[in-house]
């Protein structure tokens, strides 16, 4: 598919998939006429990227760990433990974030009994 196929379908303008391949966190193919052509895993790995950036990962770091995630992870790209600090400070804060989002849905859930148990027709 071409660039403009991914974006539709990822919701990722062009422009960024752009910078995802300068980059080096996505790799496209190029056809005989020189355009980008993506595969299929290209849509599963564009929605990773994004959500990856969503919880606060670099795109160095996204360029790290790429290699390790997956259905096929390649151990040998992993990056040595020594690469490994900015990782383990963004899990925290992932981890932090999820405490924050776990306490708030109970909050709502608990508003939400309340609202729906209480007469309203007074």
């Amino acid at each position: 598919m071409k660039i403009g196929d991914l974006a539709a379908r990822t919701g990722v303008a062009p422009r960024l998939l752009r910078y995802y391949e300068q980059v080096g966190i996505l790799h496209p193919v190029r056809s005989s006429n020189g355009y980008r052509a993506y595969g299929e895993p290209a849509v599963e790995r564009v929605l990773q990227i994004r959500e990856l950036l969503d919880v606060g990962l670099t795109t160095d770091m996204i360029r790290e760990v790429l290699p390790c995630l997956g259905a096929e992870p390649k151990p040998r790209e992993c990056p040595p433990a020594k690469d490994l600090d900015g990782l383990r400070s963004q899990l925290v804060n992932i981890e932090k974030r999820i405490d924050v989002l776990q306490r708030n849905r109970q909050a709502i859930k608990e508003f939400l009994r309340a609202w729906e148990g209480a007469d309203t027709t007074a």
